[in-house]
C-alpha cells in the first residue's frame, strides 16, 4: 500500500471516473439551492436530488464529484464530538460517483473495488463489505444480487448482512430509496476494542467504513409500498479524509496532510506541541476543524448571526475561539488559521483565494465580538451566580443557562467551570429542552425559503412532457397550447377554469419570464375566442416547468386550447431597467468598496430594486454619491448591452461573475455592459444603458452581520423621488424663512443658538442641584448605623439621576443613596452603595426589591443599579419600606 497525498487521492478519484464516461461536476455550495429540508449540504447527492426524483433532466447520465460538506446542525450534528475523536468533523469532503438510470449494481461494485484496490492499492484481504439483510416489514429479502456480485472479490466470510437502519437509504418518507452496500477497511486489532465480539459494525475504530454504495432501485409511496424503478440509479459517497488516513498510515484524520498543517499553524501561534498533552490536542483539533468549516461557510456566503445557518456558523466559530482561549490565545488568532486553510486548499477550491481577505475580516469581526461577549457574559454570570448563592440555591435553572448561552453567547463548558468553582451545578436537562425549542425556532427561520413545491398532480406530467419552450428573451407575445390547468386545494388538475376562478396554467411555450434570480415574474394576458385570462404571476418551480397564476376575467379556459399569450410590456420594461441597474450598481459597489463585495440577495421589481451585499460598515455619504455617479455615468454613456450564450467554463474564464447559491448549467447566458460589468444572468435587460434614464439610491441599512442592503429607483421612479425630496426641502426652507440652498447655513445658526440655550439651562440646573444636595444630605436617616439618603427627585432621565447620585455618594462618604423619579406613567429607580459597604449591602438587590414594590423589576451591580416600575403612586409606600429592606440585607450578612 503506497502512501498518497490527500490532493492526489482527490484528483485520482475524479480522473478514474472521468475516464469511464462520468462528467466531472463541481462541488455545489454548502448552502443547498432551494432545498428547505437542509441547513447545509451534507452529502454529494444533494445537488442531484432533482435528477434522482425526475424533476430535473441533466445533459449527462454519469457524474463524479468531490463535494464539500458540513454536518453541524439538525440530525447530522457532529459538533460536540469534533476534536474528541479521530474521525468526526464539521467540514469534510465527500467523493462520489453517480448514475442516473445508466449503470447499476454490477458496475458500481466493480468501480468501487477497482479504484480502491487498483488505483489506490489497498490490500484486498483487509476489505470487508456489507449488504442489506432484508426487511420483512418492507417485503424485502436479503440483497442476494449484491452478495453474488461481491463474491467475485471477497469470500463469503467477509460479506456481512446488516439491518435496514444501517443498510437501507431513503431520500425521504416517500420517493427514491434502496439498499446500501458499504466497503469496510480492517485497520487491525491494534485499532480495536479488544473484545472477542468485535466485528464489522462495532463502535471502535478497527472496522472503518470507507465507501457507501446506494442502490436506488425503488420508489416508496405514501403507504410505504415499494415499487421497482424503471431506471434504477447509483449514489455513492466516500470520505476523503478517511481514505487519506489509511493510505498515509495514520490513526487519525487529523494526522493526514489535509489537516495536520493547520494544526501546525496552531502550534506556531501557541508555542505548544501537538501530541504532548491530550487536552491540548483536543483544542488544537477543534480549532483546525472549525477553521476549515468557517473558511468554507463564509466563502459560500454564510455569515455569523443569531438564527438559522448563521447561528450554526457562530457556534462553530465561537467554539473554536473558546478552545483558543484554553490554549492561552487571548489576542485574535482565527483569521491566521483560516489563512492557512486557504493556503492549503486553494488548489482544488480556487475561489478561496478570492475570499481570503473577506473570510479573515468576518472571522476577526466575530472574534472581537466574542471578546466583548466574554466580558459582558462574565458580569452576567457573576450576577446570576451571586444571586443564587444569596438565595441559598445550588442549581442554575436551565432557562437561565440557555439565556447566558443563547443571548450572550457564553460557552457552556466555561459556565460549567465557573459553576463548579462556586460549588453549584447547571440544570443541563432544562438547558437541553430550551435548546430543542431554539432549534425548532431556527428551523422555522429558514424552512420555507426554498423552491415552490411541485404539485403531486404534475409530477408524472413533468417526467414525461418535453420542457417548456422559453420565448421570453425573444418575444413579448406568442401562440401557445394549454397543457394543464391546476386549481383548488392541493392544486389538482382540472379540465377548465370558469369566469372569476383562479388557478395555474401550464403552457407548452411561453413568452412570460418566470420569477428567478431576484427578478419578479411577468404579468399579462391569455386570450382565446373572446376569453380573457389575466396572468397575475409567473413562476418556475423546476427548470422544465413554468406555471402562470391566472384569474379568468371573461369566458372560460380549457386544457388543449391554443391561446394568444401577451406580456405586459410596460411592466417588463420598467423591471428590465431595474435589473440592468442592479448589474451596474453591483460593479460600482466593487469599484468603490472593494472586491469583497458579493451579492447576498436581490429583488428586481417594476417599482424599485433592492440589493443585499457583503460589507462591514454603513456606506458613507461620499461612497453613496460615488456609486450613484458611476452608475449614472454608464447610463449617460448609453452603452449597448452584449448578451451571449457560452460554456460555463469559458464564461468564468472571461471574468463573468457567478452569483452565490445559483445553479448554472453547462451553457450559460452572459450579460455584458462593455468595460464595466460582466455577469451570468438569465433575466431580462434593456438594450442599452441609456434606457434606464436615471439611477438614485434612496436608502441603505443592515440586514445581518456583515450584510448591507441598498434600495434604489430608476427612470420615472427616480425622477419622482428627486422631485419629492425637492418639495420637502422647499417646505423646510420656507418654515425657517430661508431659500433651499441657504438651508444648511440657516440651520447651523439655529443649532448654535439652541446649544447656547441648553448650556444656560445646565448652568441653572447646576445651581439648583447644589442646594438640593445640601438638603438631601441633611435629611439622611440612620438605619442600624448606615446613613441612607432617599428621595423623589424631579429628573426625567436615568443619566441625570446617576449624576446626582454620584455627587450625593461622594459627599456622603459612607452610606446608601436611593433616588426615585416619575417619568410619565413609569417609575425610575437609581440605587447606590458606597464601596466600603458593598460586602454588606447590594445596590442591585435594593433596586430589584424597590422596583417590585412599584410593579416593575431590574437590578445591577453591588455598587450601582437601576430599575423601573409601572405604578408611580406606590413610590411613597416603597420608600417607607426601605429601612426594612436595608436591615434584611444586613441581617443576612451577619
Amino acid at each position: 500500500m503506497t502512501s498518497k497525498a490527500g490532493n492526489e487521492v482527490r484528483s485520482g478519484f475524479v480522473d478514474y471516473f472521468a475516464r469511464r464516461g462520468h462528467s466531472h461536476v463541481g462541488s455545489s455550495p454548502l448552502v443547498p439551492k432551494a432545498d428547505p429540508t437542509l441547513l447545509f449540504t451534507n452529502a454529494g447527492m444533494v445537488q442531484f436530488k432533482d435528477a434522482f426524483t425526475g424533476k430535473e433532466k441533466r445533459p449527462y447520465s454519469r457524474a463524479v464529484t468531490v463535494q464539500k460538506c458540513v454536518r453541524a446542525g439538525g440530525k447530522h450534528n457532529d459538533l460536540e464530538n469534533v476534536g474528541r475523536t479521530a474521525r468526526h468533523h464539521t467540514f469534510f469532503e465527500m467523493l462520489g460517483n453517480f448514475s442516473f438510470g445508466d449503470y447499476f449494481k454490477e458496475q458500481a461494485i466493480d468501480y468501487g473495488w477497482e479504484f480502491l484496490t487498483g488505483t489506490l492499492g489497498l490490500p484486498p484481504e483487509r476489505l470487508w463489505v456489507t449488504i442489506h439483510e432484508g426487511d420483512a416489514a418492507m417485503g424485502l429479502g436479503p440483497d442476494e444480487e449484491a452478495r453474488a456480485l461481491w463474491r467475485r472479490y471477497v469470500p463469503e466470510t467477509r460479506i456481512v448482512a446488516c439491518s435496514t437502519k444501517d443498510n437501507f437509504w431513503a431520500m425521504g418518507d416517500t420517493g427514491p430509496c434502496g439498499p446500501c452496500s458499504e466497503i469496510v477497511f480492517d485497520q487491525g486489532p491494534a485499532m480495536g476494542c479488544g473484545r472477542p465480539a468485535c466485528a464489522v459494525g462495532c463502535d471502535c475504530d478497527r472496522y472503518l467504513e470507507l465507501w457507501n454504495l446506494v442502490f436506488m432501485q425503488f420508489e416508496r409511496s405514501a403507504d410505504g409500498a415499494l415499487t421497482p424503478l424503471p431506471r434504477p440509479s447509483i449514489d455513492t459517497g466516500a470520505g476523503l479524509e478517511r481514505i487519506a488516513a489509511i493510505l498515509q498510515g495514520v490513526s487519525s484524520n487529523f494526522d493526514t496532510d489535509l489537516l495536520r498543517p493547520i494544526i501546525g499553524s496552531v502550534e506556531e501561534l501557541t508555542g505548544k506541541r501537538y501530541g504532548a498533552d491530550p487536552q491540548t490536542d483536543v483544542s488544537m483539533r477543534v480549532i483546525a476543524d472549525h477553521a476549515r468549516a468557517t473558511t468554507f461557510l463564509v466563502g459560500d456566503g454564510v455569515l455569523p448571526s443569531n438564527e438559522g445557518r448563521g447561528y450554526v456558523l457562530r457556534r462553530i466559530l465561537r467554539r473554536g475561539l473558546r478552545h483558543g482561549r484554553l490554549l492561552g490565545l487571548e489576542d485574535p488568532f482565527m483569521a491566521t488559521v483560516t489563512g492557512r486553510v486557504v493556503g492549503l486548499m486553494h488548489g482544488p477550491y480556487p475561489e478561496l483565494l478570492e475570499h481570503r481577505d473577506y473570510v479573515a475580516r468576518v472571522t476577526l469581526n466575530e472574534e472581537e465580538r466574542f471578546g466583548h461577549t466574554l466580558r459582558v457574559g462574565l458580569k452576567m454570570v457573576e450576577s446570576v451566580v451571586g444571586d443564587l448563592q444569596t438565595r441559598g440555591a445550588e442549581v442554575v435553572p436551565g432557562a437561565e443557562v440557555f439565556r447566558l448561552y443563547d443571548t450572550y453567547g457564553f460557552p457552556l463548558d466555561l459556565l460549567r467551570d465557573i459553576a463548579a468553582e462556586r460549588g453549584i451545578t447547571l440544570d443541563e436537562a432544562g438547558f437541553e429542552r430550551e435548546m430543542a425549542d431554539q432549534r425548532a425556532r431556527a428551523r422555522e427561520s429558514w424552512v420555507g425559503s426554498g423552491e415552490v413545491e411541485v404539485p403531486a398532480s404534475l409530477k408524472d406530467l413533468t417526467a414525461t412532457m418535453a420542457p417548456v419552450e422559453p420565448l421570453w428573451h425573444g418575444s413579448l407575445e406568442a401562440e401557445a397550447v394549454v397543457v394543464a390547468i391546476l386549481a383548488g386545494e392541493g392544486q389538482r388538475m382540472v379540465p377548465a377554469l370558469e369566469e372569476g376562478e383562479k388557478g395555474e396554467v401550464l403552457l407548452d411555450r411561453t413568452p412570460f419570464y418566470p420569477e428567478a434570480g431576484g427578478q419578479v415574474g411577468d404579468v399579462g394576458t391569455l386570450t382565446v375566442n373572446g376569453t380573457l385570462v389575466e396572468v397575475l404571476e409567473t413562476r418556475r418551480p423546476v427548470p422544465s416547468l413554468v406555471l402562470h397564476r391566472v384569474q379568468v376575467r371573461r369566458g372560460r379556459i380549457t386544457t388543449g386550447a391554443t391561446v394568444h399569450a401577451v406580456v405586459d410590456a410596460s411592466h417588463r420594461k420598467v423591471t428590465a431597467k431595474n435589473h440592468t441597474a442592479t448589474h451596474l450598481m453591483h460593479a460600482a459597489l466593487r469599484q468603490v468598496l472593494g472586491d469583497h463585495v458579493k451579492q447576498a440577495g436581490s429583488l428586481v421589481a417594476p417599482d424599485r430594486l433592492r440589493f443585499d451585499f457583503s460589507h462591514w460598515s454603513p456606506l458613507t455619504d461620499r461612497e453613496i454619491e460615488r456609486i450613484e455617479e458611476l452608475v449614472n455615468e454608464q447610463v449617460w454613456e448609453n452603452r449597448t448591452l452584449r448578451i451571449e450564450i457560452m460554456d460555463l467554463d469559458r464564461a468564468l474564464s472571461t471574468g463573468a461573475m457567478a452569483l452565490f447559491g445559483e445553479k448554472y448549467g453547462e451553457r450559460v447566458r452572459v450579460v455584458t455592459v462593455p468595460d464595466f460589468s460582466v455577469e451570468l444572468c438569465g433575466g431580462t435587460h434593456v438594450g442599452a444603458t441609456g434606457e434606464i434614464g436615471l439611477f438614485k439610491i434612496v436608502s441603505q441599512g443592515g440586514v445581518a452581520s456583515g450584510v448591507r442592503r441598498i434600495e434604489a429607483f430608476t427612470g420615472p421612479g427616480a425622477f419622482r423621488h428627486v422631485r419629492q425630496e425637492e418639495q420637502v426641502l422647499a417646505e423646510a426652507a420656507e418654515r425657517i424663512k430661508a431659500r433651499p440652498l441657504e438651508l444648511t447655513e440657516k440651520l447651523e445658526k439655529l443649532t448654535g443658538t439652541t446649544r447656547e440655550l441648553e448650556r444656560e439651562i445646565q448652568r441653572l440646573q447646576g445651581r439648583l442641584a447644589a442646594g438640593t444636595l445640601e438638603g438631601l444630605i441633611r435629611e439622611a436617616k440612620d438605619v442600624d448605623g448606615i446613613r441612607v439618603v432617599a428621595s423623589v427627585v424631579d429628573l426625567r432621565d436615568p443619566k441625570g439621576m446617576r449624576d446626582l447620585g454620584d455627587r450625593l455618594r461622594e459627599q456622603l462618604g459612607s452610606g446608601v443613596v436611593i433616588l426615585a423619579s416619575q417619568a410619565g406613567e413609569r417609575v425610575i429607580w437609581v440605587t447606590m452603595v458606597t464601596r466600603d459597604l458593598t460586602s454588606r449591602l447590594h445596590a442591585g438587590h435594593l433596586a430589584r426589591d424597590l422596583a417590585a414594590l412599584t410593579g416593575g423589576g431590574g437590578g445591577g451591580r453591588p455598587d450601582v443599579a437601576e430599575a423601573g416600575g409601572k405604578d408611580p403612586s406606590r413610590i411613597p409606600d416603597a420608600l417607607s419600606k426601605l429601612p426594612d429592606l436595608v436591615r434584611s440585607q444586613l441581617n443576612k450578612k451577619t
